[in-house]
Parts: C-alpha cells; structure tokens; sequence
C-alpha cells in the first residue's frame, strides 16, 4: 500500500522522534532503520524539503525533527513523500462524469479518505508512546541478531 520510499521516511521518523533533540548523522540513522544509506539521504532531503526535519552537515551534523513530534502526524511524513488526495473529480476527464464519481473512483475514494482520516489522527508522539516495549522500526540489535544487512553491509556495521 505505501510505498517503499514512503516506508523509509516513516522508519525515518519514528527513530527521529526517539532522540527529538539530538542530530542523528545519516550514517547511524540507516543502521537503525535498515535502509540503504544513499537511499536514506534522498529520503532526508524531501523531509527537509516539507520542514519536517532539520539537518546540519559536516562533523557533529545530522538530522533532527524540525518540530516537537506531538505536531507531526503519519500523514504529514506520507504527503513529504507520496501524496495522498482524496478524488473530488473524475481523475480521467471524462467530461460527463465531473464530480460525479464511477463506482471505482468512488471506492478509491472512498479508501484515500479512510487513509488520510486514519494517518492524520497518528502524531509520531504516539509512536514513541506506545511501543509495548517495543521500539518499531529502529532496533539495531534486533537487526544484527537477525544478520539483517544494509546496503549489502552487516546492519551492525561490520563483515
């Protein structure tokens, strides 16, 4: 359903939301969430872009949240990266149809807008609140039990 860059900037995130006063460096940040690091400075540059994060560069730089994390929502870190709109109009053209939606734009529609109500009533607060002792999407040590790997790396940094 969402895509994977969008799925990256959401791991992205909800580590961000984890250390909300600290710079994250790129570097660190992939391991934590399991993305390619190249693929994850991309990811960083349309969350920037949308002011949902700050960065600093060079020595002692990296990214932080550009807000506390009780005023971004799920929907917000989609829409930096993925767009989700409801369809007010045939997205074909057709002119006799106008606002009036077939039945198949009616359900995709219909599924946009349970979306968009669902992801706009989660902030990253919340993430980090309910994690069951869990922390989603962010657990290195859990990654190098696994051997999970990086950008054809080791996720703990070795190999």
């Amino acid at each position: 359903m969402l895509s994977q860059t969008t799925e990256y900037a959401l791991r992205a995130m909800a580590c961000l939301a984890y250390a909300p006063d600290e710079l994250t460096p790129t570097p660190r940040l992939a391991e934590q969430t399991l993305v390619p690091p190249n693929y994850l400075a991309k990811v960083l540059q349309s969350l920037a872009q949308a002011d949902l994060i700050t960065g600093r560069r060079g020595v002692g730089g990296g990214y932080r949240l550009a807000r506390p994390a009780d005023e971004i929502t799920l929907l917000d870190v989609v829409n930096a990266i993925d767009p989700v709109d409801p369809i007010e109009s045939c997205p074909l053209g057709l002119p006799n149809h106008g606002t009036n939606l077939c039945a198949l734009h009616t359900c995709v529609d219909r599924a946009a807008r349970q979306f968009i109500e669902s992801f706009k009533g989660v902030k990253l607060s919340d993430l980090v609140a309910d994690s069951g002792g869990n922390r989603p999407l962010c657990d290195t040590e859990l990654a190098k039990k696994l051997s999970l790997t990086v950008d054809g790396r080791s996720a703990g940094g070795g190999s």
